[in-house]
């Protein structure tokens, strides 16, 4: 989501002051409106970690998307960003609950994978299906590959009690609302960017939406964004914990000390 101009505190993108006169890469690279997808990335990441690499540096790849991250590393193959704007424009426009059954109808398997109110993955879904014939499930079976296209290493971060977790993502979001996550989301909500936002799924924004519209109140509004990080960092752990590569540790205070000695 750091990708991505207009999203700045919502995505927790980092200052200058945070980078520490490190360069970061990917990052304010494409314009809210326009679609981003997971062939983009890879491209540009592996075009990226080609400079990092050809300057003597080490590549670190700092994120929790996991689907993009396996597509970089070439665990997993995916060839074009094919799409077809005037269908998905189309199916924007019915709810969530209706789109989940249309794809639940056609591909039973990734209905049961993604989340009915996951609009955004519901809609590429339905998309590849009506482009390529196939089902996503079907196109996530093929695009399996072999060797990476790396050496890597893979890091997981994970607290021993959830509840700590849980708690961090609570303070965090309300750290994110003082920071004013309430002005940057009104700015994209009066300047007609409200769709676009939906569209790439970024947690933050569209709950606040829902409060500009009225549809529900601020406590409610910022309780959900609350909820809806838990459920995601749920999934992300889920999603790491197949690949049997990656190594866990607890972000404590030795936890940097232990990754340097794994990587020297």
């Amino acid at each position: 989501m750091q990708i991505y101009k207009e999203l700045n505190i919502g995505t927790a993108k980092p200052t200058a002051a945070q980078m520490g006169g490190i360069r970061h890469h990917m990052i304010d690279v494409s314009p809210i409106s326009e679609p981003f997808c997971v062939a983009a990335y890879a491209k540009m990441a592996g075009e990226c970690a080609q400079d990092i690499a050809s300057r003597g540096k080490n590549v670190i790849v700092c994120g929790g998307t996991g689907l993009y991250i396996d597509h970089f590393l070439g665990s997993t193959k995916f060839t074009q960003c094919e799409n077809d704007p005037a269908y998905r424009n189309e199916l924007n426009e019915l709810p969530s609950g209706r789109l989940h059954a249309m794809l639940e109808a056609v591909d039973e398997k990734s209905a049961s994978l993604i989340h009915r109110n996951n609009k955004k993955r519901i809609v590429r879904a339905l998309e590849i299906f009506k482009i390529t014939g196939k089902t996503k499930s079907e196109q996530d079976e093929s695009s399996k590959a072999g060797e990476p296209a790396y050496d890597f290493v893979k890091i997981g971060l994970d607290y021993l009690g959830r509840e700590l977790l849980y708690e961090n993502i609570d303070r965090r979001t309300d750290q994110m609302i003082e920071a004013g996550l309430v002005e940057e989301a009104r700015k994209l909500y009066e300047s007609g960017a409200e769709a676009s936002v939906r569209r790439v799924g970024a947690i933050g924004y569209a709950e606040l939406f829902d409060f500009f519209a009225g549809t529900r109140g601020f406590g409610e509004a910022i309780e959900k964004i609350k909820q809806h990080t838990r459920n995601y960092a749920k999934r992300q752990l889920t999603w790491f914990r197949k690949d049997p590569r990656a190594i866990w540790l607890e972000p404590d205070g030795g936890c940097v000390k232990k990754i340097l000695g794994i990587i020297s």
